[in-house]
This record gives C-alpha cells, structure tokens and sequence, in this order.
C-alpha cells in the first residue's frame, strides 16, 4: 500500500514538472528580453481613444483623469470616453471637470464592465469618432507619463494588440496587497516578457490593453466574466498575437485585505474556469494541427494551475514524500520549491518591485492556504456569484 502512494506522489510530482520546467524556462527566456521600446524614430504621431469603464468611482477616477493629463504626449492627439455605469454619486460630474466624455449607461440586468465597454464601443463607433487606437483602463488605476509615446511607437512599428505592465499601486500598504504585486511580477511581467522573445502571445490582462482601431472594429468585445481572456482566445484562434510593452506601465489600486479580495479572485477564478473548459481542447487541437506555437503556449498557460495551487501541491509532495520515507520524492519535491522560488526571485528582481515587498513574502503560507481553499470553492461550484465590484480601499 504504501509504495501505491509513494508511486501516487512521484507520479503526481511529474506532473507538476511539466509546469514548473516550463516556467522555468519562461524565466530563463526573459533574462535575454528587451525592455525599452526605441522611441527614436517614432514618425507618426497616431490618435488615441482612452475608455475608461466606472462604476461608483468618485474617489480614484480622478488619480487616473490626472496621470492622463500630465502625459508626455501631443494633448489633441488623444481624447478620453468615461462610460458611467449605473453610478449613483458624482462619478459623471467628475469626468466632465476633468474634460472628458461622459456616457451615462443605466442597465440594472447587464451587469459588469464587459457589458459597459461593449455598450460604449458600439456608441462610439456609431459616432465615427475613434482614433487610430483604443486604449482601456480601469478606473482604479493610474498609469505611467510615457505610455502613449510607447504605443504610439508601437502602433506606428506595426503591432496591433499591446498590453501594458498591469502593475500594483503601493503595494507596500499591506501584506495582501504585497503578494499580489509578487504574483503580478511574474504573470503581469516576467512571462509576457519570454513570450515576447519567442513569439508567442503575452495575453491580456485586463487593463491597461490597446488595440488598433481596425482590430476593435474586427472582433466584437466580449461581455463574458473574463471578457480580456475570451477576447484574447478569438484573437490568436485568428493568428493575431498580443505584444509586451514593458516600459509604459498601469499601476491598479489591489484590495488590501484577503476579505476585500474575495469578490475579484472568484470572479478571475470562475472565469479563468469556463476558458479553460472552452478552449483549451481546440487550442491544443488547432495548435498540433498547425504546429503553432503561438495556440500551444496559449493552452499551456491556461492549464498552469493558479499562482498559489503549484507550491501548495508541491509543499504537500514534500510532507507525503517525508512521511513515506521516499527519498526520490523528497528530491523532486525540493527541486519543484526550488525552481519555483527562483521563478519569483527573478520576477521580483527583473519588475522591479520595491524592496520593502520581500518582507512580506513572509506571509505567503497564509496566502496560499486561502487561495487554495477559494480555488477549491470554486472549483466544486460553491462560489456563484456573478460581477460585483471590487471594494475599494477608501470604502
């Protein structure tokens, strides 16, 4: 009996190597990746539409509205939409001080952020009025003085779909808030940046996403939970791959608090769930039909199980193996813990997160069990909620 098991673990451990290998040389990859985009030679200086979808965001819009303005960038060469989704305080009022457009949407069934930009998209192009670009941004969010003289760059270089580093604000204001920003250093930066150098796809992210105008108009946005993913899944089903633009950056206000978190990492897990269901068969179909990196990275990285599930599985490898005595699945469970802190050690180092961030890493464990125990919530059908807004701090 006990050798099935210890044959159970060592089996398990083989698989979680397949991941952990593969990140690994994710991580090997992105040591040799530029991270300045050359802005010499810009040429044209393209126009931009910044969206911004908010809901009841009287107090951060106005951080965001300001890191637009002082952008580094011709000021009548962008102009900025707000979409106020069925807000009850001054969201609109806001927007218009600062001189943007205001769109007020009031639908109490179709709720969430995908139905808002889809509604507003649609208005827009109705209108005539877009640019050569589409830039969207959570409300939540500031971003950095260079981001649209990168994309301009970018756009005028050829690519059609860039997302930005979607990076923490202040991530020193809590420990939750901390391990977030560990986790977004390695899926926000350090993967999309080996996946730039291979030619894979880096993914979108959420916010911080621009689009080439004939791109927007092409595929319709998605009003699913995790409208970025399945917007994502139709644009590489077609060969269009996302680029990484690593030097413009979004920084996103995180919950400080697991509690405050909740509603969000259900929604990304739920979402994250259905994709997986979806498309991965046809990802991995398409991408051995074609030999197509480009599909088979993609399916890869929705099978990667979530960033706290690998070192938990490989914690547990490492106990069932001690206890069994199995010193061959003692040594493949501390290289598994090995690889995989050297995987976040070198996110950290090359994204550059602040110092004071490592300290917090000290309260992982307690990060993990609850992400661990959310997942499985999830997964077995106890979480259904649909889109709720994350809480903000400042509530």
């Amino acid at each position: 009996m006990l050798s099935f098991i210890t044959a159970v673990v060592v089996f398990v451990e083989s698989g979680i190597a397949l991941f952990v290998g593969y990140l690994l040389f994710l991580t090997c990859v992105a040591l040799l990746a530029p991270r300045r985009t050359e802005l010499d030679h810009i040429g044209k200086i393209h126009t931009f539409s910044i969206l911004i979808p908010a809901h009841n965001e009287e107090i951060l819009l106005p951080d965001l509205l300001q890191s637009i303005a002082a952008l580094d960038y011709p000021r009548t060469a962008y102009k900025v939409y707000v979409v106020a989704d069925n807000c009850t305080d001054r969201t609109s009022e806001i927007a218009q001080q600062f001189g943007a457009s205001v769109y007020g949407r009031f639908n109490t069934e179709d709720i969430g952020k995908g139905f808002a930009l889809e509604w507003l998209l649609a208005r827009l192009e109705a209108s005539e009025v877009l640019g050569d670009a589409i830039v969207i941004l959570d409300a939540d969010s500031i971003i950095s003085k260079n981001f649209l003289r990168v994309m301009n760059a970018r756009i005028g270089s050829g690519e059609r779909v860039i997302q930005a580093y979607y990076a923490v604000r202040n991530p020193e204001k809590s420990w939750s808030a901390s391990l977030r920003a560990v986790a977004l250093s390695a899926l926000h930066y350090l993967r999309p940046l080996a996946r730039s150098v291979l030619g894979a796809s880096t993914g979108l992210k959420g916010n911080g996403m621009v689009f080439a105008t004939d791109i927007i108009r092409r595929y319709q946005w998605s009003s699913s939970l995790t409208e970025d993913i399945e917007y994502h899944m139709s644009l590489i089903l077609d060969g269009y791959r996302v680029t990484f633009a690593a030097d413009a950056v979004v920084w996103a206000e995180m919950p400080s608090s697991l509690a405050a978190s909740q509603t969000q990492n259900v929604r990304w897990e739920r979402g994250r769930q259905e994709m997986l269901r979806k498309y991965v068969p046809q990802l991995l179909y398409l991408g051995i039909k074609r030999r197509s990196f480009l599909l088979l990275d993609a399916a890869i990285e929705q099978l990667t199980p979530p960033f706290s599930i690998l070192p938990a599985l490989s914690f547990l490898c490492f106990v069932l193996s001690f206890a069994l005595q199995s010193n061959i699945g003692l040594s493949i469970a501390i290289a598994l813990i090995v690889c995989q802190s050297i995987h976040i050690f070198v996110s950290l180092v090359v994204a550059r997160v602040p110092r004071k961030v490592y300290q917090y890493l000290l309260y992982a464990p307690i990060f993990i069990v609850w992400k661990v125990l959310l997942y499985l919530r999830t997964l077995s059908g106890y979480e259904k909620q649909n889109w709720i807004r994350t809480t903000r701090n400042d509530a």
